[in-house]
């Protein structure tokens, strides 16, 4: 899934969609998807709270929607693994928020689906993420089950930073520890 799809022209929702069975960006010339098709297609659209938009125009969707749509897209042609790439850049808090919401309902609705998520900030982690890969110029910092690698001792490393990590109802946030005088003169502050 790329947030930044290179769509040009102003195609309807449940078109973008079905272009995810094609793997092209545009519907193909001559090309009609059958029933069933359209019936997945309405069924994602639905299953990410959009099915009101199936007739909408790309260019006319927020970032949030889009992002949804996309994600859609990609489902409909029944991968087994989804890539998402820095999904909620650029959202503001409520879209992205939908976004997660239908990130962690994956779960549910695609259960065969594994996915990977890049992200440079905790709190975008989806509730259901159980494994991560924390990299720092290049190396690994840490990997494995979750819980053991997004603590505060693996992100400060990661970052050489000091950051102080939380988790709460299963989201992670991040915040920088303080620094006291000393600790300011020694950082180069």
């Amino acid at each position: 899934m790329n947030p930044r799809h290179p769509l040009r022209s102003p195609l309807t929702v449940l078109d973008v969609v079905l272009t995810g069975l094609t793997g092209s960006i545009e519907v193909p010339p001559r090309w009609t998807p059958g029933a069933d098709q359209l019936t997945a297609a309405h069924e994602l659209l639905d299953a990410f709270g959009l099915a009101g938009k199936a007739q909408d125009r790309w260019p006319t969707l927020s970032q949030g929607e889009r992002g949804r749509v996309l994600i859609a897209r990609a489902l409909i042609a029944g991968p087994r693994l989804l890539l998402l790439d820095e999904p909620s850049t650029g959202l503001d808090v409520a879209a992205r928020e939908q976004l997660l919401e239908a990130i962690d309902g994956l779960d549910v609705t695609h259960p065969g689906t594994a996915s990977v998520l890049v992200t440079h900030h905790l709190e975008e982690l989806p509730t259901t993420t159980t494994h991560a890969l924390l990299l720092a110029g290049g190396r690994v910092v840490a990997a494995g089950p979750v819980a053991d690698v997004v603590t505060s001792r693996n992100v400060s490393m990661a970052f050489d930073h000091p950051i102080d990590v939380e988790r709460r109802d299963g989201r992670w946030s991040a915040r920088a520890r303080r620094l006291t005088g000393r600790r300011l003169q020694a950082a180069g502050a």
